[in-house]
């Protein structure tokens, strides 16, 4: 025997007895491993981590919170070109192994035997599912044959299609992106039916080292990936030539996108997202749930455009302010420098619908600037720099401006926004300083149907609504006004609006409230005191009712009696109380007279679509308006979320909410605060020529909080304007000035197509003609005699007169001292 002939027989004598020492070792960890395999049956109901998703009442996206960004397809969804592109990336055999790749685990027990670990993984998709759905990401011998043993099985209780399914929607693609929805969305801004073949071949390179070949952090090491994938994918027949060279053209045009809302509404979806983790905890972020709030999107958008133009006017009205920082201009604004210079400007960031700007030249009637983006333009003279005047204090500003230079100069970073006429152009503005904050709610319901916080969420996630508390001023009034109403006084009454002091012993010092302008009428009718916004009648009311049956009266507006204070000042709205219980305070007025609640979670629906929680506020039921109807009505009493998911939502039957004001009440209140609008404090709603509209302005000391609560059509809106800090708005700035504006802008889209609704007048409500000037039943003939409203049991008769008046005729002397 030739020695040639003896070495093959050793050779294959090795041959023989390394594979049946690795049939021993696959066998021997097979018995030792398969007791420990996990069921294959877990995967076919994977619940993958979703995030937590708001929608408006019309189905809009409105905000989005997990630390996965992932949106599962099936695979009925996914282009057949993205599965090849995955194919050709990770596993071309896919649909012809069964789980294990032979030519790939060699090539791994080779890398093991030479360097006593796994350097490539030799792992086909399913290996991959096996891996991320079931083990650790460790490289140990024990988990390489664990990852094999459940991709068989795998391979034998799951169809292609659903593994796929499972992979597509499971692999990590950078930036938070779990899923190819979700990395679409991530690197493109759009679903994965948009993208184009380089762009699928850019995520299918992915999942190999999603850091490494992130196409944001490392484009030129994402596009060697990207064209290999086109060339394996050109080789394995999947695609054409023209196809190919097609791809290989496109540039890396993969950006760090967001989440897309279709509506913005931060401060509305960080207080679904507070009340989703108390209820729900951190698993809030991660099972899917779809919440659908009560806000419409129309009027979110309208909201937030009404109040950021109503800042607008009152920053430009008190002056500009200069630039926000200065920087040293290059001698020469190059194409390196001009790039840098803009770089920087990305940096600050826009804030809303400011941008910052660096002056680049001052000429005698515009200013060249230069915008993130490398955008050269020019701010025109005629187009935001003429009449602009310049802010010395709250109460003081410059002349108008008689050239660009008095306003700007080279290197000041300012900030500019888009006009809104046309054709459009760029305006010098600013960051304004003022805040303000709208809620708006569905009176019959306490839905709340926008809310917005403050004029920009990323400038300040304080959220004023229900946050902060703030002085009312005479938008309290009304409710102080109703009490009296309820015991005892009418429209007609007459009061005096004449200087009162007050000396306080215990604090040892003088209280001497005035009226804002300063002036005094006399004596006159509550309604006028109440339309004029009469503060030294207000106190006077509040004396003769009394602080202790006021307090408790407006007790059941929804405030809470131990915050209020125990002296006259509450009759000038000098306690703390957020715009949320304001607007819920005037949902009273405008749906007659019921408590209602607000809210704005309406549904929360499970990753399978089944609705787990819905609410059942109390509403006002206009078709079963009569008392007796709410013994007809189930009270659903669900102290727990488990209680209301076991009712089922066949048991959750309206309830009607609770009359507080009695509808004589309702009536005359209406009617008074429908005159604020007509002739009193609120004239500038006349613009909206709706008779039906009825509201308060409010002012406090300073001023510092401008105010306007009003209603009409069932919707009932509160705007406040201010400053964190407390400052003075400006003398001159009043509710009717600054927050109204707001409030009129708002409810003239609100109100496109709703029909105006008056409160019935009740048979228990007469009108009457009296002397304007005494309250008393008029004079036959009487030329100045108006029609007031009474309650049947005390109008003014020819028998007495003064029956309409029980707290004197307001011949007491001009100054009262208590």
């Amino acid at each position: 025997m030739s020695s040639k002939t003896h070495y093959l027989r050793i050779f294959a004598g090795l041959i023989i007895l390394a594979c049946c020492g690795a049939l021993m070792v696959f066998a021997t960890a097979f018995l030792y491993i398969s007791p420990k395999l996990p069921s294959i049956e877990a995967l076919k109901d994977t619940q993958l981590q979703t995030p937590l998703r708001i929608f408006s009442a019309d189905g809009k996206l409105l905000g989005e919170f997990g630390e996965k960004r992932r949106s599962p397809i099936s695979i009925q969804e996914v282009p057949k070109l993205f599965i090849d592109a995955f194919l050709a990336a990770e596993d071309d055999h896919f649909y012809t192994h069964r789980g294990v790749d032979i030519s790939g685990l060699l090539r791994a027990a080779s890398q093991l035997v030479t360097s006593g670990s796994i350097q490539s993984g030799g792992s086909t998709i399913t290996m991959q599912v096996a891996k991320n759905y079931f083990l650790s990401q460790e490289r140990t011998f024990t988990r390489k044959f664990t990852e094999i043993f459940l991709a068989i099985e795998i391979e034998r209780a799951l169809s292609k299609g659903d593994i796929l399914e499972l992979y597509l929607n499971k692999i990590f693609l950078g930036n938070h992106a779990y899923g190819i929805e979700a990395a679409a969305q991530v690197y493109y801004g759009k679903p994965i039916r948009e993208l184009n073949l380089a762009q699928m071949a850019m995520i299918a390179g992915l999942p190999k080292a999603p850091s490494a070949y992130n196409p944001v952090a490392n484009p030129s090491r994402a596009k060697v990936r990207r064209d290999w994938i086109l060339g394996r994918m050109l080789s394995l027949g999947y695609i054409s030539d023209n196809d190919y060279n097609d791809a290989m053209l496109e540039p890396i045009s993969a950006k760090a996108h967001g989440t897309q809302f279709d509506v913005d509404a931060p401060y509305v979806a960080e207080m679904v997202r507070l009340n989703m983790l108390k209820r729900f905890g951190r698993s809030a972020y991660e099972e899917g749930y779809t919440v659908i709030t009560t806000v419409k999107a129309n009027l979110q958008e309208t909201a937030n455009k009404s109040l950021v133009d109503g800042v607008i006017e009152y920053d430009t009205r008190h002056g500009y302010r200069g630039a926000e920082r200065q920087w040293v201009l290059p001698a020469e604004i190059d194409p390196e420098n001009r790039r840098n210079l803009s770089q920087k400007l990305e940096e600050i960031g826009n804030i809303g619908p400011w941008h910052p700007a660096l002056v680049l030249d001052v000429a005698e009637k515009s200013a060249a600037i230069l915008l993130p983006g490398e955008l050269q333009t020019t701010l025109e003279w005629e187009h935001g720099l003429a009449k602009t005047v310049r802010y010395i204090s709250e109460d003081r500003v410059s002349y108008a401006a008689e050239s660009a230079s008095e306003l700007l100069k080279a290197g000041d970073v300012i900030r500019v926004r888009m006009s809104s006429t046309s054709p459009r152009h760029w305006e010098l503005s600013q960051l304004p300083k003022v805040q303000s904050a709208l809620v708006s709610l569905d009176a019959d319901s306490g839905a709340i149907l926008s809310l917005v916080g403050g004029y920009n969420y990323q400038r300040s996630a304080f959220n004023r609504v229900t946050q902060a508390e703030r002085q009312p001023g005479s938008n309290f009034k009304p409710f102080i006004y109703t009490a009296a109403l309820d015991n005892g006084f009418t429209p007609a009454t007459i009061i005096n609006d004449a200087p009162i002091v007050f000396d306080d012993d215990a604090l040892g010092s003088t209280w001497r409230p005035s009226n804002d302008n300063g002036r005094f009428n006399g004596p006159m009718r509550l309604r006028q005191a109440l339309y004029l916004s009469r503060n030294l009648v207000s106190i006077r009311v509040l004396r003769d009712l009394g602080i202790r049956k006021a307090i408790n009266y407006v007790g059941r507006f929804g405030f809470d009696p131990s915050k209020l204070p125990r002296d006259l000042s509450l009759a000038l709205g000098s306690h703390s109380l957020t715009p949320l219980d304001i607007v819920s305070g005037y949902a009273v007025f405008a749906n007659g007279g019921y408590k209602i609640s607000p809210y704005l979670i309406d549904r929360i629906i499970d990753r399978d679509g089944n609705t787990i929680y819905r609410a059942d506020p109390d509403i006002v039921c206009r078709s079963c308006i009569e008392e007796d109807s709410a013994q007809a009505l189930r009270s659903v009493e669900a102290d727990t979320l488990d209680d209301i998911i076991s009712a089922g939502d066949d048991a959750l039957q309206p309830r009607l909410a609770k009359r507080v004001l009695n509808e004589e009440v309702a009536f005359l209140i209406d009617s008074i605060l429908q005159d604020v609008i007509t002739r009193g404090t609120g004239r500038k709603a006349l613009v909206l020529k709706r008779g039906d509209a009825a509201g308060k302005t409010g002012t406090t000391n300073g001023p510092t909080d401008a105010w306007f609560s009003g209603y009409s059509g069932g919707i009932v809106t509160s705007t406040w304007v201010g400053f964190d800090q407390n400052l003075n708005l400006g003398r001159r700035e009043y509710g009717g000035s600054v927050a109204l504006p707001i409030w009129i802008d708002y409810m003239r889209e609100a109100l496109k197509g709703v029909p105006e609704r008056q409160l019935k007048q009740p048979d228990s409500i007469i009108s009457v003609r009296i002397d304007p000037d005494t309250g008393s039943l008029a004079r036959p003939g009487q030329s100045n005699a108006i029609f007031e409203y009474f309650r049947t049991d005390n109008a003014p008769s020819e028998d007495l007169n003064q029956a309409t008046n029980p707290y004197g005729s307001g011949s007491d002397d001009p100054i009262e001292i208590f």
